[in-house]
């Protein structure tokens, strides 16, 4: 019985190799450049000098009279008074002189007395320790502020990026191969 000749196959799979290093990156930022600028506030303040005021008018016019209106007004302030008691006296010497026949109303009792003139007044002006005035007069201090600002002016600045791509070699460690080994054949028939 004769064998059928077997053909045998071997295969060898290919490998091949990587060898890499990572890249590397190197990143820089540099600073941002910040501007401030400053508006200072300002401050005002207005004070006003206080004030005395001092009015001894009604002092003046206690010692000398004050000015000549204020005599004048003072003199003839009762004018009005003396006139109507002067004419109430005339009314009454005429009811007197009606009555006539009674004792004490002749001619010469009710007109003939001599009868002092009438005063017209004081002159001058009353005379207290309230005459003089003293007002003490004191302003509120104006303040006025106007807000400062700030003004910031930012600007910034891109990175710097830098990539340094890392090592790759790709190579065959092993080819891959195929080999074909034929049985033997038996030659001798």
């Amino acid at each position: 019985m004769s064998t059928i000749p077997m053909l045998q196959i071997r295969q060898q799979n290919g490998r091949i190799g990587i060898d890499a290093d990572l890249g590397q990156y190197s990143i820089r930022q540099p600073k941002a450049d910040l501007q401030i600028k400053s508006n200072p506030a300002t401050l005002q303040i207005d004070q006003h000098q206080p004030e005395l005021v001092v009015d001894s008018s009604r002092a003046k016019a206690a010692f000398t009279g004050g000015t000549q209106i204020e005599m004048t007004q003072r003199l003839y302030s009762n004018v009005k008074q003396i006139f109507l008691e002067g004419i109430a006296k005339r009314v009454e010497q005429g009811n007197r002189m009606t009555d006539f026949y009674k004792p004490g109303n002749t001619i010469a009792e009710v007109y003939g007395k001599h009868e002092a003139l009438p005063v017209l007044g004081e002159f001058r002006g009353e005379a207290s320790i309230d005459n003089v005035d003293i007002h003490f007069n004191v302003r509120k201090t104006d303040i006025e502020i106007e807000r400062g600002s700030v003004d910031i002016d930012v600007k910034v600045n891109k990175p710097d990026i830098d990539y340094q791509r890392g090592k790759l070699q790709i190579y065959m460690m092993q080819y891959p191969s195929i080999q074909f080994i034929p049985s033997e054949v038996d030659q001798t028939v």
